[in-house]
């Protein structure tokens, strides 16, 4: 009796199911032996914390665990003095092992290093590491964001949306927001116009969709709505995947001026009317600006009815020297953003 061949829909089906539960089981055991190694080096820590505190060990102890334990495990990596006293200041900046088990034993053990390098808060720590695990950043990306004070920007924009958006919509809007944008990809002067500096955007794109956060999907630059008999052209359309709604945003190479406010008002009723799905949210607003006055964009904003923002873009030249001492290159954005690809 001639075996029966399988469907070629119903193989292919099987085919890619199977292929997804493997790569989610090679995933579950990578994050479980990342864990237990993270884990295992802050009780190393510990554990020299504790002798050279109690036994007042020396700091050459380190040197000497380190040759006895390559020779104990000469095909386990990561037993250099150098990793040795990281691993006592992780135990020492981290000491609640409960605390390290719901975040830094989450993140690769060399991002945890990162943050031993570049922070001195442990609240700002606990952030970087939360949001690198929530976004999965890779080391370079988590550098960048580091150097960047993603912290600091984060959420930071001037806003009408408590009042505009219902929660807790209104609260996911304003998280998505920064303050200032940091468009240190771009080698543009002070003076470049606003066709310049979107053109700029676009040809790092990428890098501009990092800058602005997960979430994000370009939908057109210049995109063209037409109203009554005039045509109108919006300079950045995306769409927000969590929050399920379309994002304009308008970029003015100059100082925030009340007017633009009226602009966005129209192009928001404009995009609710022509491209908003009966299943969307209400579309919001960004208006990206060189500078901005805080109190006049606050005052604009008070009786508009619609969700708008007002944030700042930075260039490179022009982020402060502190944020600015080893930012990675292009090139090196590029292969991170690759390899998460």
């Amino acid at each position: 009796m001639a075996e029966l061949q399988p469907v070629q829909e119903d193989y292919e089906s099987l085919l890619q199911d199977l292929k997804r539960r493997i790569r989610e089981s090679q995933l579950r055991a990578s994050v479980s032996v990342n864990r237990e190694l993270v884990l295992l080096y802050w009780r190393i820590g510990r554990d020299i914390l504790v002798r050279q505190d109690r036994e007042r060990w020396g700091a050459k102890v380190i040197d000497r665990l380190a040759k006895d334990l390559k020779q104990a495990f000469p095909d386990m990596k990561g037993f250099s003095p150098r990793n040795l006293k990281y691993m006592r200041t992780f135990a020492e900046t981290w000491p609640d092992e409960s605390i390290v088990q719901q975040v830094a034993a989450q993140i690769p053990w060399f991002h945890n290093c990162v943050l031993l390098d570049k922070l001195d808060q442990q609240e700002v720590r606990t952030w970087y590491a939360t949001a690198a695990l929530q976004h999965g950043w890779s080391r370079s990306v988590l550098v960048h964001q580091i150097e960047t004070g993603l912290h600091r920007r984060s959420g930071s924009a001037v806003t009408n949306f408590e009042r505009t958006l219902p929660p807790p919509q209104s609260d996911l809007a304003q998280q998505i927001t920064k303050d200032p944008y940091a468009f240190d990809f771009l080698t543009l002067g002070e003076d470049a116009r606003e066709r310049e500096l979107e053109q700029g955007l676009l040809a790092h794109l990428r890098k501009f969709l990092l800058e602005l956060g997960v979430g994000f999907a370009f939908v057109a630059s210049q995109h063209r709505l037409t109203v009554g008999d005039n045509d109108f052209y919006i300079d950045l359309l995306f769409y927000h995947l969590k929050l399920r709604c379309f994002v304009v945003v308008d970029l003015k190479a100059t100082a925030f001026q009340p007017e633009f406010i009226g602009k966005m008002n129209f192009y928001l009723a404009a995009v609710d009317d022509l491209l908003r799905h009966a299943d969307d949210q209400p579309s919001i607003g960004l208006i990206i600006c060189k500078t901005k006055d805080q109190v006049i964009a606050e005052y604009a904003l008070r009786n508009s009815t619609t969700p708008i923002g007002v944030s700042e873009y930075r260039l490179a030249e022009s982020l402060p020297a502190n944020w600015t001492g080893s930012l990675p290159t292009i090139e090196d954005l590029e292969n991170e953003l690759s390899e998460k690809g």
